[in-house]
């Protein structure tokens, strides 16, 4: 219950949502420390990578707590797509996937931002992960800068297509932790002609956008509203991220709270 009960609010889908999904990052959360984040703010999170490689050089006993932890909450976990990539480039990949169920993992993150893979490749890697009863979201988009700029829209759209089809349930729109690839360009700022094309042919409610930074989120929840589903969010950028869906902020709170139809009951 909201502290303040006079304070309308608008709509916002309790968990488990399908949409409006909040994807954060652990970079080396304790278990402890992942305990005490979900008590503060575990409503507002809807799926949890461990990024990149991380969870190779955590404890198999602090990985398999923390897996736990983020089950009884009803949160996705999933080790980082960088992993997928090294388990395929060394022909692991079915041993990958069944030591990820073991531990507890929920969900896979296919990739090939760093990678060279055959996108055929790709869509077998999603179809073989659903085989072992994952969820899985894929990522579309080169972490390699030079070589994002140079995708054409028209492969970014049919390798989403692809991919969907395949068996994500959820494409993620690359962007990395820094914000600068993807629909973002080094400024950081949004690539409209990029965006425009992906959402015309693509639905939104599919795509998972990274958007590390404060005034992407913004952004991108006034041009979508409060269910965009967004990616890459720091452990400290939760809450925030939340009071922007919500129009909590300035940033969003004209553009909320000028429509009273736009609230919850």
């Amino acid at each position: 219950m909201n502290v303040f009960s006079c304070i309308q609010l608008p709509s916002r889908d309790i968990k488990p949502r399908k949409n409006g999904l909040t994807m954060v990052i652990d970079k080396n959360l304790s278990p402890a420390k992942l305990e005490d984040l979900i008590e503060q703010c575990g409503n507002s999170i809807d799926l949890m990578k461990l990024g990149w490689g991380t969870s190779v050089v955590q404890d198999e006993k602090n990985i398999r707590s923390k897996l736990d932890t983020l089950r009884k909450h009803s949160i996705l976990a999933m080790p980082g797509g960088t992993l997928t990539e090294l388990a395929w480039h060394q022909g692991v990949i079915d041993n990958y996937f069944t030591e990820a169920a073991k531990l507890g993992f929920s969900c896979i993150e296919v990739s090939d931002g760093t990678v060279d893979m055959p996108h055929q490749e790709k869509c077998k890697l999603i179809q073989k992960a659903k085989g072992h009863n994952f969820e899985v979201v894929s990522e579309v988009g080169s972490k390699d800068s030079a070589k994002d700029l140079e995708m054409p829209i028209a492969q970014r759209i049919e390798q989403i297509e692809l991919e969907l089809a395949a068996g994500s349930f959820k494409v993620i729109i690359e962007a990395r932790e820094s914000g600068t690839v993807g629909i973002f360009g080094k400024d950081k700022n949004t690539r409209e002609d990029l965006l425009v094309s992906l959402v015309s042919a693509i639905d939104v409610n599919n795509l998972i956008f990274e958007a590390p930074h404060s005034s992407q989120q913004a952004s991108l929840i006034v041009e979508f509203g409060n269910s965009v589903n967004l990616g890459n969010i720091s452990p400290e950028e939760i809450v925030s991220l939340e009071t922007y869906r919500l129009g909590l902020r300035s940033d969003t709170l004209l553009h909320f709270h000028l429509n009273a139809t736009n609230y919850s009951n």
